[in-house]
């Protein structure tokens, strides 16, 4: 038998909290219909004549390798495009009679810092420059990636997130990950030159590649591994139920009665002042007294006639 209370406003308590998911893809897997990891090739092609699907990049979407250039360097490093540390902006003189005097006026841009940090984005702006992009969709990262768990490898050197936006290999920058947009940015940072001796390849890893031929290794390459950690907020509910001390004294369930008489008569162990009913499941019902939660306790519980009782019932969303 059920027995019902309201709740009051006091009684209802919500509260956020985050969640983390961690995954790992390697090679085909990052383009699978399921995951859909799709990766950049960006290059600053200078020609007076600009040919649509004439430099195409991408597995899943595909688009042009100089407007993928384009688009990452407004987007994140508009204000860096003369300085890692930020391109000084121009100011201007607004005069009482409506005239602007001083240097020419232009917006200091929003480039999604991960940090409040002295900020440091290199892009390389030479003719042919080439920068990898590796762009996770939001279905797996959630609302950002978690900073400290960004990795991706090629098999012969490996790029982790120091927490800060930046992707680094030893104690070299080689990049930027934006948490919030899942992402990954490979831009050399200027470094030049090739890692290890020589150059060539070892089964399908290659070794002492240029720093260039890198970045294209993980926006072309097949022996690619890429992990991450997501992250969502969950919002818990937590209800009151509190059972005073004047209330739920009397079960309602039908055992009680005598099964031989047909006036309802109580039986004697139910009608003493030492009874107590136990509480063994708690309904959560709508405004229509419809049941739509339940909640069963993990041993009966005896209500008190002394004292109030509390039953927490937490639902997370």
């Amino acid at each position: 038998m059920s027995t019902f209370k309201s709740f009051l406003t006091s009684d209802v308590i919500v509260s956020p909290f985050k969640v983390n998911k961690s995954f790992t893809f390697q090679g085909n897997e990052l383009t699978g219909s399921n995951v859909e990891i799709d990766r950049y090739l960006g290059k600053n092609i200078i020609s007076p004549l600009f040919i649509s699907g004439s430099n195409p990049t991408g597995f899943i979407n595909i688009q042009d390798q100089f407007l993928v250039y384009r688009s990452i360097r407004e987007l994140y490093y508009s204000n860096y495009l003369f300085g890692p540390n930020g391109s000084p902006v121009n100011t201007a003189s607004f005069n009482l009679d409506g005239t602007i005097t001083g240097p020419q006026y232009e917006p200091n841009y929003y480039n999604y810092l991960s940090t409040t940090l002295p900020p440091n984005r290199y892009f390389p702006t030479s003719s042919n420059d080439v920068i990898g992009v590796i762009s996770i969709p939001s279905n797996l990262f959630g609302e950002y990636l978690r900073p400290n768990t960004v990795q991706i490898s090629n098999g012969a050197i490996t790029f982790i997130d120091d927490g800060e936006g930046n992707m680094i290999s030893g104690s070299l920058k080689y990049g930027d990950v934006i948490y919030e947009h899942g992402i990954i940015i490979l831009t050399s940072n200027g470094i030049s030159g090739s890692f290890g001796y020589g150059s060539g390849s070892y089964g399908s890893t290659p070794y002492g590649l240029s720093t260039v031929d890198y970045i294209s290794s993980f926006a072309t390459g097949s022996n690619i591994t890429c992990s991450f950690e997501s992250t969502i907020t969950l919002y818990e509910t937590q209800y009151k139920c509190t059972l005073r001390e004047n209330e739920f004294n009397f079960s309602n369930n039908p055992t009680v009665i005598s099964g031989s008489s047909n006036s309802g008569v109580i039986y004697d162990f139910a009608t003493g002042s030492y009874f107590s009913p136990y509480v063994t499941t708690v309904g959560m019902y709508n405004s229509n007294y419809e049941l739509i939660a339940v909640g069963k306790l993990a041993q009966p519980l005896p209500t008190s006639a002394v004292t109030d009782t509390t039953i927490l019932v937490n639902l997370d969303l």
